[in-house]
């Protein structure tokens, strides 16, 4: 089975539009002429001769040797999402942990520190703050909103500033072009995760960002069935230290969920668009509702990153917040009392979701850690599905009313 021609030359990233790029670039077409992309479920490649072998381990030429760092199908992922991203270089990892984990191994050593928001996935608070600190590579938490903190935060060994906009759970929005600013000129790099946006909604490498980081399992995929990540970046020496660390070290893509993730990218444009129109309703509906004291949406304008997230979004995604009067026991026994709605802690399904933050997503962090995210007792969090939005809110309703 040979490659017969080039990435489908009716699309140029530059020049096709946002579903049009998502629909149809990245695919290699082989001699098959299949319509849809092929999953390549090899562990390794054939050679044609012992010299070419040789070449191609070293380096020489491109091309496939070994599918924990190249294959066709993770490669056709990640030339749609750098694409969709306006990157040049993009990378395709077993997880999105995996992908943050790989790039700090990549560009960090002993004694280097790093800024990073309180208001992240629990996880990566982990990650940063237990993992790291045994390598002697510090980590400083501030407010994601605080662009004086981050000034102040950053020292003379500081290597990486990380930040998650909107943030989970509570939606807070960072000032991407001030935090790229700050970075730079500490001789940093501005790392940011942008799963809630995708890039239909955000684009941070436009906005002055140096590495874009996703959670493909999320809203990329959109349907809940596979895990993986992804690293997307303009900087070429970004992306070979990457590279070589995910080469040596191996939180690879596997070909099948990369071929799941061609197809989410598909349909990601229309699913986000109705995550978005149908999380602003619910959000509007939550805030008249008598037992819910606060709601988080940055579409609603009483939020205070509204302005900011409109100047540098283009929706304002499917997370929707609150807090519950009458605490965790409230919050339990409203989630219990659901009954379309998904209990459970991923997000960016279509199928709509609920969790409680404090107990799940957040658990493994101290308390103390947790209130400065804000993750509180009484808040719950929602990932907004596509469903009929009249179908939510009577789910919903039923729970507050058992709250």
């Amino acid at each position: 089975m040979s490659i017969v021609s080039t990435k489908c030359p009716s699309v140029n990233p530059g020049e096709s539009g946002f579903a049009t790029i998502g629909i149809r670039s990245g695919h290699l077409r082989t001699s098959e002429r299949e319509h849809s992309e092929p999953i390549f479920t090899t562990s390794s490649f054939v050679f044609e001769s012992a010299e070419q072998a040789a070449a191609l381990f070293s380096e020489e030429v491109s091309g496939n040797v070994y599918s924990r760092f190249t294959n066709p199908t993770v490669n056709a992922f990640e030339s749609r999402l750098g694409a969709l991203e306006n990157a040049a270089y993009c990378i395709g990892t077993a997880s999105g942990m995996a992908a943050i984990t790989a790039l700090l191994l990549s560009q960090l050593k002993p004694g280097d520190h790093i800024v990073a928001c309180y208001e992240m996935f629990g996880s990566s608070v982990s990650l940063f703050t237990k993992v790291f600190q045994r390598f002697e590579i510090s980590t400083t938490l501030v407010a994601v909103d605080d662009v004086e903190a981050w000034q102040h935060s950053i020292t003379d060994k500081t290597r990486i500033l990380f930040l998650e906009t909107p943030t989970n759970p509570l939606g807070k929005v960072a000032d991407i072009p001030r935090l790229a600013e700050v970075a730079h000129r500490a001789g940093a790099l501005l790392v940011v995760d942008n799963c809630f946006c995708t890039p239909v909604l955000q684009q941070p490498l436009s906005l002055g960002a140096d590495v874009v980081i996703h959670t493909a399992t999320k809203y990329l995929d959109g349907q809940g069935r596979c895990v993986g990540g992804a690293m997307a970046t303009n900087n070429k020496s970004i992306h070979d230290d990457f590279f070589a660390t995910l080469r040596t070290t191996g939180p690879s893509m596997s070909p099948f969920n990369a071929w799941v993730f061609l197809k989410g990218l598909e349909t990601l444009e229309l699913r986000m668009t109705q995550h978005c129109r149908n999380a602003g309703e619910l959000a509007h509906w939550l805030s008249q509702q008598e037992q819910v004291e606060q709601v988080f949406y940055a579409g609603l304008t009483t939020h205070p990153g509204h302005q900011l997230a409109s100047t540098q979004q283009k929706g304002f995604g499917g997370i929707v917040s609150f807090r519950i009067r009458g605490g965790r026991n409230a919050a339990w026994r409203m989630i219990n009392s659901t009954r379309l709605v998904s209990i459970t802690a991923n997000l960016g399904d279509v199928k709509t979701t609920i969790t409680h933050p404090a107990s799940t997503t957040h658990a493994r962090i101290s308390r103390r850690e947790r209130h400065q995210a804000g993750v509180t007792d009484d808040l719950i969090r929602l990932s907004v599905g596509i469903e009929n939005i009249e179908d939510i809110l009577q789910d919903i309703g039923r729970g507050l009313a058992q709250a």
